[in-house]
């Protein structure tokens, strides 16, 4: 299972690539609307989300957890209690997390990047606490999975399915999808 993670707010690239390329892929993905079904993106777009964050759980069946950026949608997912017990349950049972853009800010403010590699939004850098900052559009370490943003909202999605299914899996998609 995969829940991507919408609040009023988010970068619509950022969410959609993902979802589309993952379920292409095979992924069960879920998406999660915090604080209601109905979630207004950074453009204006009206997206009716799976379930609410109040509908997650928390179990073993969670394999990644993804959240998008955008402004305000990335401080809206950061004040949610829901999104942060998700987090630190992914973070306690090594289950992959998943950021783009100002997101991996999130991540830094709970520490959970110190020591490790990283990339975000230009700007944010200063929020990926003690992380090693690359600049790269798509950076793995470990558990955690950071991409720069919208621009690099495909390579983040293959990257996605390559974590979760191999680079053959992936390759194929990307060639299928006329990626080069």
């Amino acid at each position: 299972m995969v829940y991507v993670f919408l609040a009023n707010g988010f970068e619509e690239l950022e969410a959609t690539a993902p979802i589309d390329v993952l379920r292409r892929a095979g992924a069960e993905v879920l998406t999660v609307g915090v604080g209601s079904k109905q979630i207004t993106s950074a453009h204006n777009m009206v997206y009716i989300t799976d379930i609410t964050a109040e509908e997650i759980k928390l179990t073993s069946e969670i394999e990644m957890m993804i959240l998008p950026g955008g402004m305000p949608g990335t401080k809206n997912l950061e004040n949610s209690p829901e999104v942060q017990a998700a987090i630190d349950y992914c973070a306690e049972n090594d289950k992959r997390i998943a950021a783009i853009c100002a997101a991996p800010s999130i991540l830094g403010h709970k520490g959970l990047l110190a020591g490790r590699k990283a990339t975000c939004f230009p700007g944010f850098e200063k929020d990926l606490t003690k992380a090693e900052v690359t600049g790269e559009p798509v950076v793995c370490d470990g558990q955690f999975i950071t991409a720069k943003g919208a621009g690099a909202a495909l390579r983040f999605a293959l990257t996605l399915t390559e974590v979760l299914f191999g680079r053959e899996k992936a390759m194929a998609l990307a060639s299928s999808m006329q990626y080069k």
